[in-house]
């Protein structure tokens, strides 16, 4: 598997509901610009045939980029689309039949939701894991109770994957959260939703490379 760790540090999950009627490729490509460095396409509503549509189209924004696209728990689609990789929460593909499925160069990330999962995917050869929900929110509900920051640092200790952090992650706590030891982040609204999905990914970007530097943001 492969995803060196500049591209999952700054990780966003699409969803087109939290664009506010913009449209998503501007969005996502808003958001590239301004230093996201992995995108999902999560689309639970579409058609087969539109997913692999969008799906195709997305990694054309993205290919100018160097921006991997992974696709939300649909395989097919992935391979259709012969996007880099896919992600996969507790209930969806098995990763024993996943990694068959896919190319080796291919990323694998899974969701994590409790520390029974973290071990069970410590003998996996996955790309990254997805540490969810770290805090309580809207946007995803059917998961199990948030890790909060002292079940990130416990995780941390845990596994040899990198972390990466999802769930109510924004401005305000993406320091605290890279402090305790995620490897990325990984945001829907904070960008989706901003003002300027530029402004918004070049802030949490260099709140990221700072606080990995050791000299936090200025407020």
């Amino acid at each position: 598997m492969n995803a060196p760790e500049e591209n999952v540090q700054l990780y966003l999950v699409t969803d087109e509901a939290a664009c506010m009627g913009r449209d998503l490729y501007w969005v996502v490509e808003e958001a590239v610009q301004g230093g996201v460095t992995m995108v999902q396409l999560r689309e639970k509503t579409l058609s087969t045939r539109a997913f692999i549509e969008r799906a195709k189209r997305l990694k054309e924004v993205l290919q100018p980029y160097n921006v991997p696209l992974i696709i939300n728990d649909r395989v097919d689609v992935a391979l259709a689309a012969d996007a880099d990789g896919v992600h996969v929460g507790q209930s969806d593909m098995p990763y024993e039949i996943l990694n068959q499925m896919l190319p080796a160069s291919k990323i694998i990330g899974l969701s994590v939701e409790s520390e029974a999962d973290l071990m069970e995917a410590a003998q996996w050869d996955v790309s990254y894991l997805g540490l969810s929900p770290l805090y309580a929110t809207p946007t995803k509900t059917d998961t199990k109770n948030p890790w909060g920051i002292e079940g990130l640092r416990r995780a941390v200790t845990q596994t040899k994957h990198s972390l990466i952090a999802i769930g109510g992650i924004n401005f305000m706590n993406a320091e605290e959260v890279i402090r305790n030891g995620a490897g990325g982040i990984a945001v829907v609204s904070a960008i989706c939703s901003a003002t300027s999905p530029y402004e918004a990914a070049f802030r949490l970007k260099s709140i990221i490379l700072n606080t990995k530097a050791g000299t936090p943001e200025q407020t």
